[in-house]
């Protein structure tokens, strides 16, 4: 078992440097779990717990001390915000980032995120992590039983660090409050730019964005529907309106339904009943007779 990370760092006033291995030849860390074929030494993320002394995280300018238990995650095996002012003590884990739910793309670069080891999913997982580091010594289990336990155990810790990536980059990237509607509206023209693209997505609406799925979610849920709940009722709307303008013999309700969207014309006129009160057809044929229009949805 590779020893623990957890030699002391000088004082030097300068970025913490990191701790030596067993052979005193560069960093001990421990590996959560073995590297996908292919995977570059780069690939991983560096996710260290911090036991005692005294160290800081800078971001943003702004400098914070760290307490027992916090956890800081990087992208680089030397954070470069990572501060101290005397002797401390960290354990670190390496974690591939195949492992771990975010997209490559956004655990490229993470420069030193640090999460709380007292509240939330970063006490679940800095516990969770302090105890793996040590459990096998402790177990009593036959030894031919903890290679199996050994590998669910670790990917129940990845599955953890995920949900914690997850939650601390929505929380970087979250708008201030006074522009979570200025988003929401770009998003919402978005979706009325994309509206024939049956292909349109949570994902993709998110990813245009440069925000989560989850975030997306969350700001749909404050309005009170959820995203696919609005991109189905904006489809409706502009078909109800097309029908309205259409004759019967010009286009068919399967291939308007088809224009905007709607993959399956039975599944169309369901939705469509169901939102308007009236089949598509009804309303396309009552729509398209001149005179006063009673039965309009």
């Amino acid at each position: 078992m590779i020893q623990l990370d957890t030699t002391a760092m000088p004082e030097t006033g300068r970025p913490a440097a990191r701790a030596r291995s067993q052979a005193g030849g560069g960093p001990a860390r421990i590996d959560l779990l073995p590297p996908p074929p292919g995977a570059g030494r780069d690939d991983h993320l560096h996710v260290g717990v911090y036991r005692q002394g005294t160290a800081l995280v800078r971001r943003r300018g702004v400098d914070t001390a760290l307490e027992p238990g916090d956890l800081l995650i990087s992208s680089a095996p030397q954070p470069s915000n990572l501060l101290h002012a005397v002797s401390s003590t960290f354990l670190w884990f390496r974690v591939p980032r195949f492992y771990l739910a975010p997209a490559r793309g956004e655990l490229a670069h993470l420069g030193g995120l640090l999460a709380p080891g007292s509240t939330g999913i970063g006490s679940l997982a800095s516990r969770f992590l302090l105890e793996l580091a040590t459990w096998e010594s402790a177990s009593g289990l036959p030894h031919h039983q903890l290679p199996a336990l050994r590998n669910r155990l670790a990917h129940n810790a990845a599955d953890l660090l995920s949900l914690l990536i997850t939650d601390l980059l929505e929380k970087e990237t979250a708008p201030h409050p006074a522009t979570r509607a200025e988003l929401l509206s770009r998003i919402r023209r978005h979706i009325d730019a994309n509206l024939m693209d049956p292909g349109l997505s949570p994902q993709r609406v998110a990813r245009a964005h440069h925000i989560s799925v989850r975030y997306l979610h969350r700001l749909f849920q404050k309005e009170g529907v959820t995203v696919g709940q609005w991109v189905r009722r904006r489809r409706l709307e502009e078909c109800r309106r097309e029908l309205a303008r259409t004759p019967i013999r010009t286009s068919t309700v399967a291939a308007v339904a088809h224009r905007w969207g709607f993959i399956s014309a039975a599944h169309f006129s369901r939705v469509f009943r169901d939102a308007f009160g009236i089949s598509p057809s009804q309303w396309q044929t009552h729509a398209s007779r001149p005179g006063p229009q009673d039965l309009a949805p």
